[in-house]
């Protein structure tokens, strides 16, 4: 089975030979500025308890994370940025090779993004993907995890030259967007594992998430 850094890895390959020099530096400046800042140390982390979650899924009814914990072990929680981020949909392919796996373990993935219910059931139908995809709109859960910036103005530009469109994407022209981030937690509400990086190319493994559950089973 694939390693998720592989795909990326060969992706920012491509990436580098197409793109001229000068947005590859303006994407990473703005990257490395979101480092610097040390945004991630707002964020929950291992040993805080949970916040609440509840938001539509692909097809508008609410999925609530203390419920889905009343009937399973563990909730993976996923935060991702949009179908339109390349890393995102490597994450989610990744995710879903593995969710059998998550299940047999007692977990229940859970996929979470500013993305409209319609972009959210585009995105759950192109993958095929077996688990709840959420719509967290203008990132109300994403600001209770501590996990939100606002995309750099010099990048938004560049996004539109690719023909993304993050405001039509959310509903939401606001260009705030959640940091990639996983959780595991437990049926105490507790979080067990924690992924946070300011850097979007950087993704949690979905073996680290199995080797997490399988210590604290």
């Amino acid at each position: 089975m694939s390693r998720l850094i592989d795909s990326i890895k060969e992706y920012q390959v491509a990436f580098k030979k197409k793109a001229p020099l000068e947005i590859q530096d303006i994407m990473l400046k703005a990257t490395k500025k979101l480092e610097d800042g040390n945004i991630s140390k707002n964020a929950l982390k291992i040993g805080s308890k949970a916040s609440e979650i509840k938001l539509p899924n692909a097809i508008g009814k609410e999925v609530s994370l203390f419920d889905t914990l009343e009937n399973n072990d563990f909730a993976v929680v996923s935060f991702y940025r949009g179908t339109w981020c390349a890393y995102c949909n490597f994450e989610l392919k990744a995710l879903q090779e593995r969710n059998d796996e998550l299940k047999q373990l007692g977990a229940k993935l859970i996929a979470i993004s500013p993305q409209s219910p319609d972009a959210s059931l585009s995105t759950k139908e192109k993958h095929d993907l077996q688990f709840e995809v959420l719509s967290d709109a203008n990132n109300k859960v994403a600001k209770d995890y501590g996990l939100v910036f606002s995309l750099a103005e010099e990048l938004r530009p560049i996004y539109k030259s690719f023909n993304i469109d993050i405001p039509a994407s959310n509903d939401d022209d606001s260009y705030e967007l959640p940091m990639p981030a996983t959780y595991v937690i437990n049926k105490n509400k507790e979080i067990i594992f924690a992924f946070i990086d300011e850097d979007y190319t950087k993704r949690c493994e979905p073996q680290d998430i199995i080797d997490a559950i399988k210590k604290h089973k």
